[in-house]
């Protein structure tokens, strides 16, 4: 016992230099696993553990530190040191608090001997270190923090300050949270409204290109990988590496016909993926022998020029394709009209007229003037608008023609009469009025000037030098059926009113309410087209000419031919068809507009043009894939104005049933043309 006191103050060194190694040794050993361990550490032997209580005390940490302590140290090793730590007495609990260090472990051993005073102090201390320990055990046990060492009073406040900041800031989150997924949850109820549920069923998720996000992805890179394989066989044959030129000149032949004419990765083949696989190797391969930023940068430069003339030539062509098209009859319609011409002229005379002639200058009947060479579409005028009418006897359809469609015309609606209706066909070759010293534009067609514009068209000294949009030399424009709606009152002189439809339109309701429309002095009745810029003068007529910047507002709102109707009395005390006649000389060169019916229109009705309401007529079922389903099903006429008319192959096939829906297609000549929907 002096030994362990000795060794405590000092004095062991001198007394006990032999033992002091050892001692010093199981002492480091000792307090290094008690470092290492968190919690309180109690070492003792099987007899102190002598009551439930104590055992309990006990935690695993504690028994795993000992279990270790044991297989490290023999049993007598261990009874020195319960021995030295019962000598310890108050001087561990003094040299552990000048060290921060944790009270929250402690030596549980034999009493305590020496001095009854020194006994007692340790007794004491000893018992509030067990008091201490307890306490702190259950603050670290309820707290996640291991420490050994203790905190301070400052420590604490601060640690319980950053905790409830983070619950504070924890909460804050949390509520931002809820109020984002709120206004997700809102605008996405508000976007499906929006969403046509028909449009939606048309689409499955189980659907092999919904499985992506990006459905075109492989193929796209396919596309890139092959510009670059252009680019690196360019520099390989530059710089004379013709065996690297060749092979990626093979796997560009691979990729292409990998490719083929797929647009999403479902389309392609099976090999796909192999192919993309070899061709990244080789142009791997090639950038380590050909990269150059500035040759590939020039190369690219110089495809992308190239591929801008190919999109100009391709865009010239396929105008002109859709020109083309829009100008050819389909083989049907040519069929259709020659069985009916040769079977009408094949009739007798007296077989060959109409009933209810004399309805036709009737002026409280109801009548239309309807300008056509094409039998089928002039049939779906007639057809829709009878069909919808609430008083079929009570209309009165005037149809023109030209000489070549006239027989096929009258045998169709001799073989099809219009219910109770009024039908009447005329040939505008057989108005004799209408001729070249009356009529401009006639004149204007028999010049040399319009025959080499329409004719040499490609020859570089001709008029139409720099004018390349095709659409204005339509032969259309060099029908007089077109240019017939200027001169009503001549063609209707007994008629006060008459309701004037193209024969590219579908009539959905009845349209006798046209005829009570008050147009308040106004002679034309129709549609207007502007809406914030488009469809104003200043996109048809040439307001650098000072003829039209002076008579017109480039501002002023269009309107649309192809469902108007006219009061022929205004007409003819305003001489419209004389206002026409100035207009039209005027512009024999083609300064003032280029060729058509609405430029000419326009100026000829500027403010004698009464607005209707937009749902009598929708305009654009022959250019635009945009228009709302519910407006064309609300409106009274469509018009399938543009170049996909409903009867070519190019129509838009979501519009084409509102026209088909007229058309009986099991009719013995239809059939025998094999014109289908």
């Amino acid at each position: 016992m002096a030994f362990k006191r000795g060794l405590l103050s000092g004095e062991g060194i001198h007394r006990g230099r032999s033992r002091f190694p050892i001692a010093c040794l199981i002492l480091i050993v000792f307090f290094s696993f008690l470092f290492f361990c968190s919690g309180g550490l109690f070492i003792t032997g099987q007899n102190d553990f002598s009551t439930d209580s104590s055992k309990k005390d006990v935690n695993w940490r504690e028994r795993l530190a000992l279990q270790h302590l044991k297989t490290l140290l023999s049993k007598e090793v261990i009874d020195v040191i319960n021995a030295g730590t019962d000598d310890l007495g108050p001087l561990s609990v003094d040299f552990f608090r000048k060290n921060n260090l944790s009270a929250s472990w402690k030596f549980v051993g034999k009493e305590i001997a020496g001095d009854n005073a020194t006994s007692a102090e340790s007794t004491r201390i000893i018992s509030n270190t067990k008091q201490e320990t307890s306490r702190l055990k259950q603050e670290y046990t309820s707290n996640e923090d291991h420490s050994v060492f203790l905190e301070t009073p400052a420590k604490l406040a601060r640690r319980q300050l950053r905790e409830k900041r983070r619950e504070k800031r924890a909460g804050d989150l949390e509520k931002q949270d809820v109020e984002v997924i709120a206004k997700l949850e809102s605008a996405a109820i508000e976007r499906s409204k929006s969403v046509d549920s028909a449009v939606l069923g048309k689409y499955s998720i189980w659907r092999k290109e919904n499985e992506n996000e990006n459905p075109d992805s492989t193929v796209r890179l396919i596309r890139d990988q092959m510009i670059m394989a252009r680019v690196y066989i360019s520099l390989a044959r530059m710089k004379n590496k013709l065996d690297l030129a060749n092979e990626l000149q093979n796997r560009l032949k691979e990729s292409q016909r990998s490719l083929g004419e797929a647009t999403a990765d479902s389309d392609l083949q099976h090999s796909a993926p192999e192919k993309i696989k070899l061709m990244g190797q080789v142009l791997s391969k090639a950038k380590e022998q050909l990269y150059d930023c500035k040759l590939v940068t020039g190369k690219l430069r110089a495809m992308l020029q190239s591929a801008d003339e190919q999109v100009r030539s391709l865009k010239k062509q396929s105008t002109f394709l859709s020109q083309l098209a829009a100008k050819t009859i389909p083989n049907g319609l040519h069929c259709l009209s020659m069985r009916l011409t040769i079977d009408y002229y094949l009739l007798p005379l007296e077989k060959r007229s109409f009933p209810r002639s004399e309805n036709l200058e009737n002026p409280s009947l109801y009548h239309y003037a309807l300008f056509s060479d094409n039998v089928l579409a002039a049939s779906v005028v007639v057809n829709s608008t009878i069909m919808n009418a609430k008083d079929p006897e009570k209309h009165v359809f005037h149809l023109v023609t030209d000489k070549l469609n006239f027989g096929a015309m009258n045998m169709w609606f001799l073989l099809n009469p219009p219910g109770k209706a009024t039908i009447h066909v005329e040939n505008v070759d057989e108005f004799k009025w209408l001729n070249s010293s009356y009529c401009p534009v006639l004149r204007q067609l028999e010049s040399a000037a319009m025959k080499e514009y329409y004719f040499k068209a490609s020859h570089p000294t001709t008029l139409s030098a720099g004018s390349s949009n095709l659409k204005y030399r339509n032969p259309k424009y060099l029908s007089m059926l077109n240019h017939l709606r200027f001169y009503l009152p001549q063609v209707y002189p007994k008629l006060n009113k008459i309701l004037f439809l193209d024969d590219d339109i579908v009539v959905q309701k009845d349209l006798t309410g046209l005829w009570a429309v008050d147009l308040h002095g106004k002679v034309n009745g129709a549609v207007e087209t502007c809406g914030e810029s488009f469809h104003r003068f200043d996109k048809y007529l040439n307001f650098s000419n000072p003829h039209i910047s002076k008579n017109f507002d480039p501002n002023a709102c269009g309107w649309a031919y192809g469902m108007n109707i006219f009061d022929l009395k205004e007409w003819k005390k305003k001489d419209i068809t004389g206002i026409y006649h100035k207009w039209q000389n005027m512009n024999e060169d083609r300064v003032l507009w280029k060729l058509g019916t609405l430029p000419p229109g326009l100026m000829t009705f500027y403010g004698l043009t009464h607005p209707l309401e937009k749902s009598w007529h929708v305009l654009g079922l022959g250019y635009s894939p945009s228009i709302d389903r519910v407006e064309i099903e609300n409106a009274a006429v469509i018009h399938y104005n543009g170049n996909m008319k409903p009867w070519l192959e190019l129509a838009m096939t979501k519009y084409r049933p509102y026209w088909t829906k007229y058309i009986k297609y099991d009719h013995p000549y239809i059939r025998n043309c094999k014109l289908s929907e």
